[in-house]
């Protein structure tokens, strides 16, 4: 079933009205037509069944059939990633919406090459939060992640957040495999961990003094493995073993 997104404050009624572009996409790619039922999203817990009504050429409209109240993930996962060159920025942030994000704040490194100045932060938020609509779009998510502006590493950690389990992707020799950190935590904690927050470097890591930094504010050094990643593919390594070690100790 076809999905589109729509913002919560635009889904208070039971009859609701898809955006230009969604109406546009949904028109002209996907043909649809009345009485076709449809899922939306609104990026807030709330996936929607519903029933096209009209469709014409400046807009779809639907009525709401049943409205599902999705609870977000037990834990909250927060991607701490150097922004990359090119459109690989846009993979990470779509590839962290599919593995259940629930936030990604861009880091500025010293190592990084691309620069994203102050007039330019804006703009380039609002293109990775397109790209987060378009990933729950199609991994069906019912909640939509954070994506935060631009800052440095010591910015972040000037918040002094606090999460369960803080990990940093490093090369240092002293890191170990995140499963011994799940495994600490669960033997100490008696549960999983419900904040978790990984950072992932550019090409070339962090430098020494933010990755001590890091440690410092309790993150603590994981591997990957024996190969150099690139930073976009440790970012989805990253992901992907966090989700695989929460859901199997849940299963």
């Amino acid at each position: 079933m076809h999905r589109f997104y729509l913002p919560p404050d635009e889904c208070q009624k039971d009859s609701i009205t898809l955006s230009e572009r969604e109406s546009r996409h949904a028109l002209n790619v996907l043909r649809i037509r009345p009485r076709d039922r449809v899922i939306v999203l609104n990026g807030a817990g709330d996936e929607m069944l519903c029933e096209v009504r009209e469709a014409d050429r400046r807009a779809v409209r639907l009525k709401i059939v049943r409205k599902n109240p999705i609870p977000p993930l037990p834990c909250r996962l927060t991607l701490a990633q150097a922004v990359t060159r090119g459109r690989t920025m846009e993979l990470i942030v779509q590839k962290a919406t599919e593995l259940g994000a629930h936030r990604i704040v861009p880091i500025l490194s010293e190592r990084t090459v691309a620069h994203v100045g102050a007039d330019r932060a804006a703009a380039k938020v609002e293109k990775w939060e397109a790209t987060t609509i378009e990933a729950i779009k199609q991994c069906g998510a019912a909640w939509l992640p954070r994506v935060e502006a631009p800052l440095t590493p010591q910015a972040f950690l000037s918040r002094s957040e606090r999460f369960d389990l803080s990990l940093i992707a490093s090369l240092q020799s002293d890191a170990r495999h995140p499963r011994e950190h799940f495994e600490s935590f669960r033997a100490e904690k008696k549960r999983l961990p419900q904040a978790v927050c990984v950072w992932v470097g550019p090409e070339g890591d962090f430098t020494p003094a933010e990755i001590k930094a890091v440690r410092a504010a309790g993150g603590v050094p994981i591997s990957l493995g024996q190969l150099v990643l690139r930073s976009e593919t440790a970012a989805i390594y990253c992901l992907s073993v966090i989700n695989y070690e929460l859901q199997s100790w849940r299963g």
